[in-house]
């Protein structure tokens, strides 16, 4: 449990979270909530999907959030003769001292961009699973721990598909959540012809947050509180999409605890303390579709996932959150009640 006093967490981390975000959206525009959503992410421990069609700002994305904060960065280019090792690291013979040398590969940074993730070999993606989920790498029967903050982000072309290689289902879960960049809006391109047309902005990006900042807002978003009706909620809308008629493959229990941390990573952003069904609703698209496989004939109907999850979202009743404690550093403040509402149409 946190000691930290949650007026003060909380104040720390809306004023840390605005710089970065304020200097993520200098170099994206028109794009705030994509900005968010990585943010949300990043907070929570998670590992972010950037799929989209070519030159929308996918690895620029990426980029910004990394220089964004003084940590160490490095950035893979996935294609296919990528090996494992390039990424984990590989033990060496050294000469003079008769020993193997460990060298780390480029998983070894605190954000780690995969530009094209499914240009490599499955093979090599698998090096990522361990990565991913443990925070740590084994090679050779030697354990090493990954730094912290740790987070992959990973860019994918979902149309061009000559020569790539999809990725299994066991990374898509890995992935806290999918985000889709999407095109900017006429006002934003306008604005993006004056801010990228000389010099790109991220040249001039400064880091305005560092690492040990973040770690301890992370440990400030874990003791955001969630009631029992709202973790309920969360375990209903996943068990829903493992029964739906449309889905071949429903979502796992990995994805309940994600969509769980995202809420609390959310609510912490918005300024609370306590989590609410509208934290959970809000990122359900982003944190389940991905995992989920749609029937050949929901494809034949052309039923997208995306849809899937909305439709969930529309017939699972909301839940009715009775005011309780604060559960940020136990100051007795208490938590308003969640009024009892029919399902919302997102």
């Amino acid at each position: 449990m946190t000691t930290y006093d949650d007026r003060a967490s909380l104040t720390d981390l809306t004023a840390t979270v605005e710089r970065v975000r304020g200097s993520v959206e200098g170099v994206i525009e028109g794009k705030p909530e994509v900005v968010r959503l990585a943010l949300t992410v990043l907070l929570a421990e998670g590992h972010l999907l950037i799929e989209d069609v070519p030159g929308v700002g996918k690895t620029m994305l990426a980029k910004a959030l990394a220089r964004s904060i003084d940590c160490s960065v490095r950035r893979i280019q996935f294609t296919p003769d990528l090996l494992p090792s390039d990424i984990t690291g590989v033990s060496i013979w050294d000469q003079q001292r008769r020993d193997f040398e460990f060298k780390p590969g480029a998983i070894f940074a605190q954000i780690v961009i995969g530009d094209e993730i499914n240009r490599a070999s499955p093979k090599t993606q698998s090096a990522l699973l361990e990565s991913m989920e443990e925070r740590q790498v084994t090679i050779d029967g030697q354990t090493y721990e990954l730094p912290s903050p740790f987070m992959v982000v990973a860019t994918q072309n979902p149309v061009e598909m000559e020569g790539t290689y999809p990725l299994p289902e066991a990374q898509r879960d890995r992935f806290m959540a999918r985000v889709s960049v999407g095109y900017p809006s006429v006002e934003a391109e306008l604005q993006m012809l004056d801010i990228h047309g000389g010099v790109s902005p991220l040249e001039d990006l400064q880091p305005v947050a560092h690492a040990h900042e973040i770690v301890k807002l992370v440990e400030a978003v874990r003791g955001v509180h969630v009631s029992e009706a709202v973790r309920r909620y969360a375990v209903e809308l996943v068990a829903a999409t493992r029964t739906h008629p449309d889905l071949r493959l429903g979502a796992s229990p990995r994805a309940t605890l994600h969509l769980l941390r995202a809420a609390k990573a959310s609510a912490a952003l918005a300024g609370r303390d306590y989590a609410l069904p509208d934290d959970v609703q809000a990122l359900a698209v982003a944190v389940l579709a991905h995992r989920l496989l749609p029937t050949a004939q929901a494809q034949l109907n052309r039923r997208s996932a995306e849809q899937v999850v909305l439709e969930i979202l529309q017939h699972t009743p909301v839940p009715a959150v009775p005011g309780r404690q604060s559960g940020f550093g136990g100051l007795g403040r208490t938590i308003p009640a969640y009024p009892q509402q029919p399902p919302r149409s997102l």
